[in-house]
């Protein structure tokens, strides 16, 4: 062959095997200068161009500011939004803070132990009472407070029993939600008397034979709800399609579409309408396992029906109550998993506890949370006009703040005295929580404690980090108008800044 087209041959094959070698992964961010460069490089490339940036990272350990960008610009946070609700719980309640759910009555028992009236059930937004906690039992989470009754010493119950959710006042929804987002798990309505986070489970099976309907069950079993079975088994090769819709303002379900032959385990979450009564069917179910029978009929009572009837609370008896686990474990229970009933729930509660309780006249409890979060952000030192919340959990679209607001707000909490329940409560990289599946196998994983973020147009991730050099960081990540088309998703990019500072070797100093 000829010298040289066989030069021209190896040159080819050496360049072509250089061109499709795997690339190597960038040297970790060694100096202030260089992982400068590297976060401005990356929030600038082209396929950005269309969306929206915040990003501020500031040293816990000098004060300084490493790296900013749009950090004073308002930003969708989604459910960044629980930083703050969750840091005004712990501020104004206290990590061994707990809610209580009380049972009253007009008078105490007779010797016999009938209890001559109604029995109330009064909520204030416990979000713990979950069968999930409790091997899947929701009687087992309803045990303490049938003990506290029969401690009273009642074993029969005359009138009726009322589920009376007046504390909070307001909608059952967040100012702002989505009419969509309400047939969902993440959307189910706000009581004062919650139950089970306020859904049912569907469990739904293909029946015997192809154009059966398919068999579908309740869990926990309930005729407070009713299933409207408009499905049809299909042949075992056919597609799972099955929808559920509630129309709302009601407790009807209507289950529709197809399922295939031996296809089994499969369900789906329902959320349903005015959760306190759902609560009394289950806890007089609870009482009647007890031996405990209730005469009366089941009632609800909100807080218009509250506002119509008053209560002369002075002139009920206490018989007993139950409480949620303390403050720091239903911050976990919120920050983890990023759930937005309960960060209502305890928006709400705040804000209730702030008014005067049943004073005619008064807003919502939701309204009054909103202005204990204002003066709570005073104390802090971040400007009012760089936060613009409506609701608790960020499930709004109207929520705003800024990277800058954050990171004030970060700093604030880690000198709080509840800085370790504060910390503690949020996901850590490939560990738990919304984070338990990201930044796997990266200097981040096991590292960065953070809370997600995530609407359709919002993603964001705001929390701590410990860099390579051993210096404690904290961020706030917000990426808005985000539309990925055939790049990365929003997460990956934003969890690629995560990631660097993770691995970032230099000083802030």
């Amino acid at each position: 062959m000829n010298p040289r087209i066989l030069s021209g041959l190896t040159a080819w094959w050496l360049a072509a095997a250089v061109s499709s070698a795997p690339a190597q992964p960038a040297p970790a961010p060694a100096t202030l200068a260089d992982l400068r460069e590297r976060l401005t490089a990356h929030v600038s490339q082209p396929h950005f161009a269309a969306s929206t940036w915040g990003v501020k990272v500031v040293s816990l350990e000098s004060g300084k500011t490493l790296f900013e960008h749009n950090a004073e610009k308002l930003f969708s946070p989604a459910s960044n939004s629980k930083l703050y609700t969750v840091a005004l719980a712990l501020d104004q309640l206290g990590g061994d803070y707990r809610i209580k759910t009380t049972l009253y009555a007009a008078a105490k028992p007779s010797r016999n132990g009938t209890l001559k009236g109604d029995l109330m059930v009064y909520g204030r937004g416990d979000p713990s009472i979950h069968g999930r906690w409790h091997g899947g039992d929701v009687y087992a989470a309803l045990a303490p407070l049938v003990a506290a009754l029969t401690n009273a010493g009642v074993k029969r119950i005359s009138g009726d029993l009322i589920g009376d959710a007046s504390f909070i006042q307001g909608p059952p929804y967040g100012s702002g939600w989505d009419w969509e987002d309400l047939q969902y798990y993440y959307g189910a309505e706000l009581s004062a008397l919650t139950i089970n986070d306020n859904t049912l489970e569907l469990a739904i099976q293909p029946g015997e034979r192809e154009g059966d309907p398919c068999r579908l069950t309740l869990s926990p079993a309930t005729a407070y709800v009713i299933l409207s079975n408009r499905t049809e088994t299909v042949t075992a090769t056919g597609r799972r399609n099955i929808r559920t819709y509630r129309p709302l303002g009601g407790n009807v379900v209507y289950v529709s579409g197809q399922m295939p032959l031996g296809i089994t385990n499969y369900t789906e979450t329902v959320t349903l309408h005015n959760p306190a009564g759902l609560f009394v069917s289950l806890f007089k179910e609870a009482l009647a396992r007890q031996g405990i029978k209730v005469s009366g009929q089941l009632r609800t009572m909100d807080w218009l029906d509250r506002q119509a009837r008053p209560s002369d609370w002075d002139k009920l008896v206490e018989l007993g109550s139950m409480a949620s686990p303390p403050m720091r474990e239903l911050a976990r229970n919120i920050q983890k998993p990023s759930q937005n009933l309960h960060t209502d729930l305890l928006l709400a509660h705040v804000g209730a506890l702030s008014e005067s309780d049943n004073a005619p006249g008064r807003g919502t409890s939701e309204a009054a949370g909103i202005r204990q979060l204002r003066a709570f952000l005073d104390k802090t030192g971040v400007p009012r006009d760089e936060v613009q919340f409506e609701e608790g959990s960020g499930l709004s679209r109207n929520n705003l703040t800024t990277p800058n607001a954050t990171i004030a707000l970060l700093q604030f909490m880690d000198r709080h005295a509840e800085a370790a329940a504060y910390l503690n409560a949020l996901p850590i990289a490939g560990v738990d929580g919304t984070l338990r599946n990201r930044m796997r196998g990266t200097p981040a994983a096991g590292n960065v404690r953070a809370k997600t973020g995530t609407l359709r147009w919002a993603n964001s991730l705001s929390g701590h980090v410990t860099t390579a050099a051993g210096e404690r960081l904290i961020f706030s990540i917000m990426l808005n108008r985000y539309a990925a088309g055939s790049h990365p998703p929003a997460r990956n990019e934003i969890d690629k800044i995560a990631v660097m500072l993770a691995e970032f070797s230099g000083r802030s100093e």
